[in-house]
């Protein structure tokens, strides 16, 4: 908890023990954010104690899943008493089961949806309250694949879809209070960004980079520069937006 006379800001980041959601809790420690990681997995959340260990007394690690609403209200709860403000909420947290549909169980397919879906609107929900008092923000985390696909995504792509449709509907129901945006991410290489069971490192070709308008595969740290810019509350004209962030993929004409 942060007892100087200067308010520390606080973030909360779900899913943000490993992958994006690890780099996006890093640079907000950075920008002097006091950080809430809500993670369902265990073992990240010990890969991200270690990796945030020039910031201990400034983060703060929840065990939960963001698709159980009773778990979102109790850490939303304990990040209060820890912080007393939420100022920032990073829906990062996702899942996906990409398979042929008819291989695709009914449960997989659910399972997708609550969390990638349902979870951002416990969450958002739970933390409003907050969000109004402290004037703060929500970003949500959207994908590319919310416009464009590949076979056998249609769980993910249908909950990104919804990330993108209920990021503008909050904005109009937040406003003025608390501004509300998304962030589609394209190809960002996070396979190092991984406690030792996930960890895949992933060797990048020269295509690959060229493959891309901007001339090289994404970085976490992309998705991360957006956030910091989104959470600025100098920019507050803000709203209802998504920002693609994909190095020009979206843009591109393929036949």
């Amino acid at each position: 908890m942060n007892d100087g006379k200067l308010k520390t800001k606080t973030a909360i980041v779900t899913g943000g023990a490993q992958g994006i959601g690890l780099t996006l809790s890093k640079v907000l420690l950075k920008h002097d954010y006091q950080v809430a990681i809500w993670e369902v997995d265990q073992l990240a959340i010990e890969f991200a104690k270690n990796e945030l260990k020039d910031f201990q007394d400034k983060i703060l690690c929840i065990a939960m899943d963001v698709s159980k609403p009773e778990m979102v209200k109790e850490a939303v709860n304990e990040t209060v008493l820890w912080s007393n403000s939420i100022d920032l909420l990073i829906n990062n947290a996702a899942i996906s089961a990409n398979k042929p549909i008819e291989e695709l169980e009914i449960a997989e397919w659910l399972k997708v949806i609550d969390v990638n879906i349902n979870g951002i609107f416990f969450c958002v929900k739970y933390a409003t309250k907050y969000l109004r008092q402290s004037k703060g923000a929500v970003i949500n985390l959207c994908s590319t694949r919310a416009f464009m696909s590949e076979p056998n995504t249609e769980a993910y792509s249908a909950s990104k879809g919804a990330v993108f449709a209920i990021t503008h509907a909050l904005a109009i129901s937040l406003g003025p209070e608390v501004r509300v945006n998304s962030i589609s991410p394209g190809w960002i290489e996070v396979g190092h960004l991984h406690h030792a069971a996930k960890r895949h490192e992933v060797q990048l070709s020269e295509a690959d980079h060229q493959h891309h308008p901007a001339g090289r595969v994404g970085k976490a740290e992309d998705v991360a520069n957006m956030v910091i810019f989104l959470s600025n509350s100098a920019n507050n004209f803000i709203t209802g937006q998504n920002f693609v962030i994909d190095g020009g993929m979206t843009r591109k004409m393929i036949y």
